[in-house]
């Protein structure tokens, strides 16, 4: 059973913590769908902090001898989904920037070529409009 003080304070702390991922989101430091993903680990963490109980059940039924192993294996699992989320974001990141890197090669590539033929164009024009120039060169 936890002590009411170190209750109060978790439940203090997991207040911080909602506001801090909400003020995130309202500067738009934090996209919508990572916010959720922290509300609900806020809400577990709460709920947790409330029902102290819980945290001991799971302890039982994974066999586990104390509560603070049950703790530390379940941020770790958390920790390690964390991980590979955010590995899976950035290989996505990745690619969309290698494409968007080899889109704008050929962008500039094809503007190049445009600007190619709008001088010799340009040249082609100045010259029927003067023509006795182009001949005495």
């Amino acid at each position: 059973m936890l002590p009411t003080q170190l209750r109060v304070t978790l439940i203090l702390a997991i207040a911080a913590f909602f506001v801090i991922v909400l003020w995130l989101l309202k500067n738009k430091r934090l996209a919508l769908k990572y916010t959720l993903l922290w509300l609900v680990t806020g809400v577990v963490m709460l709920i947790l902090a409330i029902f102290p109980e819980i945290l001991m059940d799971i302890a039982k039924l994974l066999g586990i001898q104390t509560v603070m192993n049950t703790l530390y294996v379940l941020a770790l699992a958390f920790i390690l989904m964390l991980i590979m989320m955010l590995t899976s974001i950035v290989s996505a990141q990745t690619d969309r920037i290698r494409r968007l890197a080899q889109s704008q090669a050929l962008l500039e590539e094809r503007d190049r070529q445009v600007m190619k033929r709008v001088q010799e164009l340009e040249e082609e024009l100045q010259k029927c409009r003067n023509p006795e120039e182009s001949h005495n060169s």
